[in-house]
């Protein structure tokens, strides 16, 4: 990284949680008497990002308690999170490989296995139970708070009801594999489940995990699990991703350091080199959506959107 990280939160301790009391580790749920929707809160889908960890540990000191239907808490990648050390924050992601790109049936049931598959293999009748799902995240730029919605128009209309943040994001997903908030039910138009995906702001301020206890209380409401007072809705802008640009070879650098969000207005202008390989944005008034700042072979550098 080009500057230290800055670690303004600590990682809570989950020990309470191991047991939960649903036969999987780290996973709580409960249950009203009235009937009502299955709503799962997702934490530490990546091991570093302790944020989501952080909001769910404070509403289950809380005690919140769902109206009707069940609530279900959720911290997926104990593993990489039990490695977490705020003297190298960036380290332990993952264990051997990402979690957020495993969720395809094909993968769930082949042959191999790595500590983040069988989590996953564990987690997914979890997942493939909810009606909805909020998988919380935080990025290594510093940004505003983005919810990624995916494709899905019924995932777009869960994020209105939450009424923040104030960017919401259409947008495929990754090359290099499925993600939760993509998995199953979730990627069915003709079916109600529906999930997002909430980046909370840059990791390990204060800030973001501020967010990500709002975002999280917003959409128990939204879904209508908890009746609980939430901030008013605030002005959204649809932000439709339409190419995500992967890295290709070993030299990938961009001309000039990017934030995300920047506006381009011209089409055709370079914004990075792949190797020998200009990267130029496709259009004009292009936004620039999360430039990564270690872009490595295989992942996503920037992704290119345009406002609704």
């Amino acid at each position: 990284m080009s500057e230290p990280a800055i670690v303004e939160i600590a990682p809570p301790d989950l020990s309470a949680y191991r047991a939960g009391n649903t036969g999987i580790p780290y996973v709580t749920s409960l249950a009203a008497a009235a009937p009502g929707p299955h709503a799962v809160l997702l934490a530490l889908t990546h091991g570093n990002e302790i944020c989501g960890a952080i909001a769910l540990d404070r509403l289950l000191r809380e005690n919140i308690r769902p109206a009707r239907g069940t609530l279900t808490f959720a911290f997926a990648n104990v593993a990489a999170y039990s490695r977490f050390d705020p003297a190298a924050p960036h380290s332990w992601r993952c264990v051997d490989e990402d979690f957020n790109r495993l969720w395809d049936a094909r993968t769930l049931d082949g042959p191999r296995h790595s500590i983040e598959l069988d989590r996953a293999r564990e987690l997914r009748p979890l997942i493939e139970r909810a009606d909805y799902l909020l998988d919380i995240h935080s990025m290594t730029i510093a940004s505003e708070p983005l919810m990624l919605a995916g494709l899905m128009d019924k995932s777009v209309a869960l994020a209105r009801r939450l009424g923040a943040p104030s960017i919401i994001m259409r947008d495929a997903g990754h090359a290099a594999g499925t993600r939760l908030r993509d998995y199953g039910r979730f990627a069915d138009s003709a079916l109600p489940a529906a999930s997002l995906l909430i980046e909370c702001g840059e990791h390990w301020r204060k800030e973001t995990a501020d967010a990500a206890y709002d975002i999280a209380r917003r959409f128990l409401a939204a879904a209508g699990i908890v009746d609980m007072p939430v901030p008013p809705a605030e002005p959204q802008r649809v932000l439709d991703v339409t190419d995500a640009v992967t890295v290709l070879g070993d030299n990938f650098s961009f001309v000039r350091e990017f934030r995300g969000l920047e506006i381009v207005r011209e089409a055709g202008t370079v914004i990075a080199h792949d190797g020998g390989r200009p990267v130029a944005t496709p259009y004009h008034d292009c936004v620039l959506v999360m430039p990564s700042p270690l872009p490595v072979p295989g992942s996503t550098a920037v992704r290119f959107g345009r406002f609704l």
